[in-house]
């Protein structure tokens, strides 16, 4: 059957391009609103300049980090052994598995429900395996921690949020003097934000690029960074010209417009981070297609990627987010909770801690359950009151509807793509 990879290989690498290109809109309408949205929500920065942002970092993020190499079938999840010998339903699965996980991913935005974008590949991926090669050769337990991760990713994230949030609480909003406290404690908090973005930059975005730091190394660069945006924090905060007589509303005011300028650097890291990781959910599949159709039937674990991969996948982050990411924006900066700078940076930073935590113990996490989790851990601290549950429970039913739905609709397209070309 490598024939048909000959013969209709233009075609094939063709098909794949186009929907590894609606994958990667999915990702920039779902993922990267979700990556803003508290920044938009809390009206730290409006939705043109986050989405002005996104694209300069998240770009920068996909294109600079996203690596020479990307591993052809993410997460390990299926056995490729499996195809050796019908390498074409491999290239027919993965073309199948980008439309339907790049289609749940436009119908959820449209919903405005935050889902993962690394489940819905990884459902698509497993639907097409399990039903049009064989159960076996599908990896059970890895998709098996992915649904562990639902619950215990948000899990730490809301608690760490919480634990954020009421310490900004305790130390600033409710003394005496929140002005005077947020010059003294504030650095403190941007130098734990330095120290966890650029961990996170480091473990997730430089190593595509192939500079790679061993563990001490990344931590004794992150502690400097961490030292360093402290130090320039104390600096900045000390010329702000605000006035500690005034009344404590404008003193809240002005707290908040310190948090503010803090949101717009996290909301920069997130950016660079979620580029550099998740351009890989449209480009894997898509460089698995087209090693394989060019190798002539030869299956490896990672592709080289070809010179237009990366780009087409940075353009359809940055055009999905621009033309359709709103609506998801609307659900995690409004309407799950109100929120504020200090809210958000909170929400943001335990994000980030989290995306850490993982990256170290090697947890498959998704980033919107990440972020939806520490949205939520911050709304706990205001009370259950303050949280909308209608919208929760949308988007906890969404989260799990959307590795079946990626199965579903990628087994369905699997089989119309086998009969067209066989």
């Amino acid at each position: 059957m490598v024939d048909v990879l000959v013969t209709n290989g233009p075609w094939l690498i063709g098909i794949a391009a186009l929907f590894g290109f609606l994958m990667a809109w999915g990702i920039g309408a779902n993922d990267v609103a979700n990556a803003m949205g508290t920044s938009v929500g809390s009206n730290a920065i409006t939705i043109k300049q986050a989405i002005i942002i996104a694209m300069i970092f998240e770009f920068a993020g996909a294109y600079l980090a996203g690596g020479e190499v990307t591993s052809t079938i993410r997460k390990g999840i299926i056995d490729s052994a499996y195809f050796v010998d019908s390498p074409e339903l491999l290239v027919y699965g993965m073309i199948s598995a980008l439309l339907a996980a790049g289609i749940w991913l436009i119908v959820a935005s449209a919903l405005g429900w935050p889902v993962s974008t690394t489940h819905s590949i990884v459902g698509a991926i497993v639907g097409f395996a399990a039903v049009g090669v064989g159960s076996d050769a599908v990896a059970w337990g890895k998709v098996g921690g992915i649904v562990g991760s639902w619950v215990v990713t948000p899990a730490i994230s809301g608690f760490i949020a919480f634990l954020i949030f009421q310490s900004v609480q305790k130390l600033i909003f409710n003394t005496d003097n929140p002005l005077e406290n947020a010059k003294r404690y504030v650095p403190y908090y941007m130098a734990l934000a330095g120290f966890m973005m650029s961990l996170v930059t480091i473990t997730k975005g430089l190593k595509h690029v192939g500079i790679n730091f061993s563990t001490a190394e990344a931590y004794g660069l992150a502690t400097l960074i961490a030292v360093v945006v402290g130090f320039g924090g104390m600096l900045a905060i000390k010329r702000l010209k605000m006035d500690s007589k005034v009344d404590r509303q404008t003193q809240f005011g002005n707290v908040e417009k310190v948090f503010a300028i803090l949101m717009v650097v996290t909301a920069c890291c997130m950016a660079f981070a979620h580029g550099s990781n998740d351009v890989a959910n449209a480009i894997g599949p898509l460089a698995a297609v087209v090693s394989v159709v060019e190798s002539g039937g030869q299956i490896n674990s990672t592709a080289p990627l070809v010179w237009w991969i990366l780009p087409l996948g940075a353009v359809g982050i940055v055009l999905g987010l621009a033309i359709f990411g709103q609506r998801v924006m609307q659900t995690i900066g409004k309407n799950i909770t109100h929120l504020t700078p200090s809210r958000g940076f909170a929400a943001e930073l335990a994000a980030a801690s989290t995306v850490v935590i993982a990256s170290g113990t090697g947890l498959p996490i998704s980033t919107t359950q990440t972020l939806v989790g520490a949205v939520l851990g911050v709304g706990m601290a205001r009370g259950i009151a303050a949280i909308n549950m209608g919208v929760v429970r949308n988007i906890v039913v969404s989260w799990v509807v959307t590795l079946p739905a990626g199965a579903a609709l990628s087994i369905m397209f699997f089989f119309m793509i086998k009969g067209i070309f066989n």
